[in-house]
């Protein structure tokens, strides 16, 4: 019999955090204590979002809105990543972007776990931005999904081509 085998991403569905950034910015535009500070998300770029306001607190206060919407939207925080408000005119602006796919070491970090945690017989392989995962018994992989998703990882993980 053929191994089983899935795979190990780490990528952001665009279409969710593009709703997750229009429900904030709807939100932004109507409460009370956003009225009159100038406060706005939007797109930066491809994967990039740009908070602006009238003051450092309302530009964190929008992140925070924002990051709420992702989290209903279920988009993992651990995707995106934000800097400092800085001031840039007479506004502040915060940057953030989404980071999508696995680097070498992330991989080999999430293939050292599988090793010395995982049930034996269970076989990891380094495809590009992804972790291939193979066993011959689905048991073993159900086990391995369980294992990553319970590891405490500093990226969001995610997994497909389950066959």
């Amino acid at each position: 019999m053929a191994d089983s085998s899935f795979d190990i991403v780490s990528k952001v569905d665009r279409q969710e955090v593009d709703n997750a950034l229009n429900q904030a910015a709807k939100e932004l535009a109507q409460r009370f204590d956003f009225k009159n500070t100038g406060t706005s998300i939007a797109w930066q770029g491809e994967l990039g979002v740009e908070i602006a306001s009238g003051t450092e607190e309302r530009a964190v206060a929008a992140l925070d809105v924002f990051k709420g919407k992702l989290i209903k939207r279920g988009v993992s925080l651990k995707s995106l990543d934000t800097g400092e408000p800085r001031p840039s005119g007479k506004e502040y602006k915060i940057n953030g972007t989404f980071s999508s796919g696995i680097t070498q070491e992330q991989a080999k970090k999430v293939a050292k776990l599988i090793r010395d945690e995982g049930p034996k017989g269970v076989k990891t392989q380094v495809m590009g931005e992804e972790l291939r995962v193979s066993a011959k018994s689905r048991d073993a992989l159900q086990e391995v999904i369980a294992l990553v998703k319970g590891a405490d990882l500093d990226f969001a993980t995610q997994f497909v081509n389950y066959r």
